[in-house]
């Protein structure tokens, strides 16, 4: 029986840890708190900082555990794949390949000016001229779970919005980038020995009064024409290549300009979004279950049954404002749906993630 560290709690994290409890591992989570539905899943939970290396790597030790992966943080590839080098244990990529993809800065300096889906971009640790053309997205350089992120029309704006942006930044930097005005795509793919050999793009539906901010997912894209899917697929693969994703899932987050593709965020995990979900019902291939076979057995057989067929479907989520009571009694699920899941009971506290309209649900449905 293998044995699988997860780290964080979060419904996301829970995902995995119930993929590989149904593959027969021996689970282990760790967070700050036990304050997620993953703590409870798994076999053990203990309270340790998922960024606190040393005591990972005891812990590690002590309990003779296999594989430490995440799914959906940001925050935790990087950790993950530092200790599974030092520990000599499997892993996807590189720490240095996950340090690239959680700063924004860097990533774009990797892919440079010649990958046709970069954007530009200027990074400040203070605030400066604005040398990116107005409207512009002001972001911290390395934060997650869209937290800190403003539209900005003007230097006045900046100014403002500076210092909101900046402290969600471990490093203290923020980054402006050009604003692409058109639709938003969900891009998740898989590597294979350097080769792309799977990617379905979703659109991405955002809140109107949320920049950013995530409402409703729809497997497959409707806004992309089939050359665009071409150049998508051929932009996603250059750019793994660029920064050295050469096996294990792939998200990108992309933006339409007129048919133009160009990526706003690129990482070398799942999605936080609970998308290897509806892509498996939409496709038939489980990436969650894709990415345990392939890390702890080098088995990549899920793949063979994609098709490239489709089957329409949404996954749409429920949100509140943080720092709210939660109440199920206000959403309504429709009648048609295949999958559903709260992130908190009526009566919980709904605690700030983004700081602004926070996830307390979703739903899968038929299209």
């Amino acid at each position: 029986m293998k044995k699988v560290l997860i780290l964080g709690v979060a419904s996301v994290q829970m995902d995995a840890i119930l993929q590989l409890k149904e593959m027969g591992c021996e689970t282990y989570a760790c967070g700050m708190a036990k304050d997620g539905p993953g703590a409870d899943a798994a076999d053990h939970f203990d309270v340790i900082n998922i960024l606190g290396e040393p005591a990972l790597i005891e812990h590690i030790q002590k309990n003779k555990i296999d594989v430490v992966y995440s799914t959906g943080s940001d925050l935790a590839m990087p950790v993950a794949c530092r200790i599974s080098e030092k520990l000599d244990m499997p892993h996807f990529v590189s720490s240095e390949v996950a340090y690239i993809c959680n700063h924004k800065n860097t990533m774009r300096d990797t892919l440079t000016s010649e990958c046709k889906g970069n954007i530009p971009y200027q990074v400040m640790s203070k605030p400066e001229q604005v040398m990116v053309p107005f409207p512009a997205m002001l972001k911290p350089s390395d934060a997650q779970g869209q937290r800190g992120i403003f539209l900005i029309n003007s230097q006045s704006e900046l100014q403002e919005h500076f210092e909101d942006a900046r402290k969600f930044s471990r490093e203290g930097k923020v980054i402006v980038e050009k604003y692409i005005d058109g639709p938003e795509l969900s891009v998740n793919g898989y590597m294979v020995d350097g080769k792309l050999k799977y990617l379905v793009a979703s659109d991405r539906d955002t809140w109107p009064e949320y920049t950013g901010l995530i409402h409703k997912h729809i497997v497959p894209t409707s806004v992309m024409e089939a050359e665009t899917v071409k150049e998508v697929q051929s932009i996603f693969e250059d750019a793994c290549q660029r920064v050295g994703i050469m096996n294990g899932p792939v998200y990108f987050q992309m933006k339409l300009e007129g048919q133009t593709p160009y990526i706003i965020e690129m990482t070398p995990r799942l999605d936080g979004c609970h998308m290897w979900n509806i892509l498996n019902r939409a496709t038939g291939v489980n990436l969650m279950k894709l990415t345990f076979e392939h890390l702890l057995h080098n088995d990549v057989s899920e793949l063979d049954k994609w098709t490239g067929n489709i089957n329409p479907m949404e996954l749409v989520f429920f949100c509140q404002e943080p720092n709210s009571i939660m109440d199920r009694d206000i959403f309504g699920i429709p009648d048609d749906v295949v999958d559903s899941f709260w992130y908190y009971e009526t009566g919980d506290f709904v605690r700030p993630v983004n700081g602004r309209y926070d996830k307390v649900g979703y739903y899968i449905h038929n299209k």
